[in-house]
């Protein structure tokens, strides 16, 4: 017989899930998560695909994991991290993408279409600049807009 929280509230509980690294999203939102399943005996197990094969960050998404699905009744969590398919920014979702550019990060483009120019998040011009390939973690970019002047990061295309 099976008892505890159902799979149902165990995936809106690590859906819930803030990423370490940029936290205006969700793992869920970043589509990180990859499955999740609830076991007869109320353990869980969980697929986690990190944005790139050495994210400092998958062990402490994984740690968050376990913390919030014990704390929705989850009797042991196993996290694995899966490589294949390898995670790209095709799988942010529209939700996600809409808080990134609500937090004033330009969220990546779409992979087909990178020759689109990334506009700025806080006054949508095309007009942008490149000023760093690298900002506060390794998957964002640091973007100065030509028109409003105003310095931004890019989450950077995979």
């Amino acid at each position: 017989m099976v008892t505890g929280p159902t799979e149902e509230a165990l995936r809106a509980a690590a859906g819930a899930v803030p990423d370490p690294e940029l936290p205006v999203v969700t793992l869920a939102d970043l589509g990180v998560l990859r499955a999740l399943r609830r076991l007869p005996d109320g353990a869980v197990e969980v697929d986690l695909t990190p944005t790139y094969t050495g994210c400092p960050a998958v062990e402490t998404m994984a740690a968050d994991l376990r913390a919030a699905l014990l704390a929705a009744g989850a009797t042991r969590v196993a996290v694995t991290t899966v490589l294949t398919p390898p995670w790209s920014t095709d799988d942010i979702t529209p939700e996600g993408r809409r808080k990134l550019a609500a937090a004033g990060i330009a969220p990546p483009r779409p992979t087909r279409t990178v020759f689109i120019p990334v506009g700025c998040p806080n006054c949508g011009s095309p007009d942008t600049a490149l000023l760093s390939r690298f900002s506060a973690t390794a998957c964002l970019s640091l973007r100065r807009c030509t028109a409003c002047a105003e310095p931004f990061d890019h989450v950077k295309e995979r």
